[in-house]
């Protein structure tokens, strides 16, 4: 008894660790960034393939672009963990 219920809390933390290692992809579809921007054409808001060009070379660009989304400056403020915004600038920034 006592080992499955070590099975299980394992279970249940690689669950929960898994829920936070969410992809780039899936933070830009669950916060709305998509609505505004897409990944090769202008909408609302610059292609994700232009933002990429823009900072190329540029090594403190993933901070400054996560600072911009949480402080809401030059862009709307985005309500998102740090991790969660670290992996949508790194998933825009590698588009080609």
């Amino acid at each position: 008894m006592k080992s499955v219920l070590v099975v299980m809390a394992a279970a249940g933390l690689l669950a929960a660790g898994a829920a936070q290692a969410a992809s780039g992809m899936d933070v830009l579809k669950a916060k709305g960034c998509l609505n505004c921007h897409a990944m090769d054409k202008k909408k609302v808001g610059p292609a994700y393939k232009d933002v990429a060009a823009k900072y190329k070379g540029d090594s403190g660009a993933e901070d400054k672009l996560v600072a911009k989304l949480k402080d809401g400056k030059g862009h709307m403020k985005i309500k998102a963990s740090d991790d969660e915004l670290h992996a949508a600038v790194h998933e825009v920034l590698g588009t080609k």
